[in-house]
């Protein structure tokens, strides 16, 4: 479960990104966050991933609270959670089962298990007859999906896809959302950053919409009045 309360943000310069948000998202839920560049929504992924603390407020993550982590605790937190970018971020030298065995050797998996998770992983997202390409001899969809493998591959309890069909075609990008709601129906709870009103209205999942800030609205099933608040 992620919980936010009360939670404020404010960087250095002075910029208040966060104002006062309180959020709770179940164990197997599906929710898309949504609201126009500059709301907060970047701010917030950050403060999920444990890349920044809070200025205000309590943060709850997977049975870890991000106010008071340890040290030692930090990369067991991050276990948890899986993240999707836009661009991927492939390590273009290695081949597609290489950029996740990375992945697991950074996290301490041994290598029978490697072996083990790898193929599985590779399946669920059909590329098992990839595994041995580099992402250059990939599709940007078929890229995306090894983004996608990868960030399941040390089974996290929570995907979080941060604008994950940016650079896909609209129908690459529907295939994907497809495969992250197989992803949740085994599961595993998923977070998805965008601005895609069409994918967001098609899916019919919970919509929370950030606006300066602020949580503007939370509800199921698109856009507040077919569109983000204060955005065309």
């Amino acid at each position: 479960m992620i919980r936010l309360k009360d939670v404020e943000m404010e960087y250095d310069n002075g910029t208040k990104a966060i104002r006062g948000i309180n959020l709770t998202i179940e164990d197997g839920e599906f929710v898309f966050l949504v609201g126009p560049s500059g709301s907060g929504k970047s701010t917030i992924i950050k403060l999920l991933t444990g890349e920044i603390e809070p200025t205000v407020g309590r943060i709850m993550i997977n049975g870890f609270s991000a106010n008071n982590i340890s040290e030692r605790q930090i990369p067991l937190m991050r276990r948890t959670i899986g993240v999707i970018f836009q661009d991927f971020r492939l390590i273009e030298k290695k081949t597609v089962y290489d950029n996740l065995a990375f992945v697991m050797r950074a996290v301490g998996v041994g290598p029978k298990e490697i072996h083990k998770r790898i193929p599985y992983v590779l399946q669920l997202v059909g590329l098992l007859d990839k595994s041995g390409r580099h992402p250059t001899e990939l599709s940007g969809g078929e890229q995306q999906r090894v983004a996608i493998a990868r960030a399941l591959v040390n089974n996290p309890s929570t995907i979080i896809a941060d604008e994950p069909t940016g650079n896909l075609d609209p129908d690459r990008s529907l295939e994907l959302m497809n495969l992250l709601v197989k992803i949740n129906k085994l599961g595993t709870t998923v977070v998805v950053v965008t601005h895609e009103k069409d994918l967001v209205d098609r899916f019919g999942k919970r919509v929370v919409t950030i606006d300066s800030g602020h949580v503007i609205n939370d509800s199921v099933g698109g856009y507040v009045g077919g569109r983000i608040h204060g955005q065309a």
